[in-house]
């Protein structure tokens, strides 16, 4: 683990695999259904919200609809999504599927996440941003760990992020106007937009986080997501090795994150995307606003936590990832060797846990 750290450190950003997806091996549950008939859109829903007897606990966004494969030829059960991680009054508030990306061979992971039902917050490395320390960094604490339901990477290294990093009241990095922005808002709601225009300082904002320029707006992808300049989203490996000396490729581990129409969170990873790729898969899971984060094999990740009680601790042995092929995991952040950012997102204050 140390050895891949210190190996990484030296990259920009990193991150490498084989592809299986679990949620290509498991049945859909909760509010998902379970066809992976094809539908007659990818970005509308079709189950209606849950209703909650409490009045004080906010109702759940509606289930994602399956999503449509790009093509013909792909894995029974793409596009079909499974509940993941701790529910949260009994109801999923993390579905995962995945999806070959248009021109691909190999499936990248997709999560949504019900911005309803969840937290979201910051946690800062030593790495990036820097400039520590900080009240909330790797591992994660009991005390976080108690409503823990899911948590990913951030975005690169400062030096080559082309944008700023605010949080606990604190400017680490100064903002960038245009720069694709991670924000979170003091009642834990996030979003994702272009700093300036999409999203601004306000009182409520308590973390942002920006990482190159939006790769996803109006629903479509970007100009520069399909530039043929692929260098612009970040230095990358090669395709076996990440030395310095070797040539980057453009299909590399890649993720990012985005915002749906109704507020819900998608995040996405896969071993071998080019940014318009990346884009594409965003669009498909429905987001009109979306951003790269980490690349290269060591750095994109996405766990869930599901322990075995209610009120149980999130644990890497009640964890699992969205891509078991990824070089991070559910111990990534419970690690105190980790000195990355990441977010994680938690059953949400007036939700409870259950």
């Amino acid at each position: 683990m140390v050895l891949v750290f210190c190996v990484a450190l030296i990259l920009a950003a990193c991150s490498n695999g084989t592809l299986t997806h679990r949620a290509l091996h498991a049945s859909t549950s909760g509010r998902a259904g379970t066809s992976s008939r094809r539908l007659p859109t990818t970005t509308a829903t079709t189950t209606p919200a849950t209703t909650t007897s409490n009045p004080d606990v906010p109702a759940p966004l509606p289930a994602p609809a399956s999503l449509i494969p790009f093509t013909s030829s792909t894995p029974a059960g793409a596009g079909a999504w499974a509940a993941a991680g701790r529910p949260v009054n009994g109801i999923p508030a993390v579905y995962e599927t995945a999806l070959v990306p248009p021109g691909g061979t190999q499936t990248a992971g997709i999560a949504w996440m019900d911005t309803r039902l969840l937290s979201a917050r910051l946690y800062s490395g030593s790495a990036s941003p820097g400039g520590g320390p900080y009240e909330f960094t790797a591992p994660i604490q009991a005390a976080q760990a108690q409503t823990l339901v899911a948590a990913f990477n951030g975005g690169f290294k400062m030096n080559a992020a082309q944008g700023g990093y605010f949080t606990e009241g604190r400017t680490v990095v100064p903002l960038v106007a245009g720069a694709a922005s991670f924000v979170i808002y003091a009642n834990g709601s996030a979003t994702v937009g272009a700093w300036g225009s999409d999203v601004s300082m306000a009182p409520n904002v308590v973390a942002v986080r920006q990482n190159l320029v939006p790769l996803v707006a109006g629903g479509q992808p970007t100009a520069q997501a399909s530039s043929p300049d692929w260098q612009s989203w970040g230095g990358t490996c090669g395709a076996t090795s990440c030395s310095s000396t070797v040539p980057g490729i453009e299909s590399q581990w890649r993720s990012g994150a985005g915002v749906t129409a109704n507020g819900a969170l998608v995040y996405i990873e896969g071993p071998a995307l080019s940014p318009l790729q990346l884009a594409q898969l965003l669009v498909r899971a429905g987001v009109v606003r979306g951003m790269e984060l980490d690349i290269n094999p060591n750095w994109p990740v996405f766990a869930t936590y599901n322990p075995p009680t209610p009120n149980g601790l999130a644990a890497p042995s009640n964890g699992s990832s969205l891509q078991p092929s990824s070089v991070q995991n559910a111990t990534t952040f419970f690690s105190p060797a980790y000195a990355r950012d990441f977010i994680t997102v938690s059953v949400a204050s007036t939700a409870g846990v259950g």
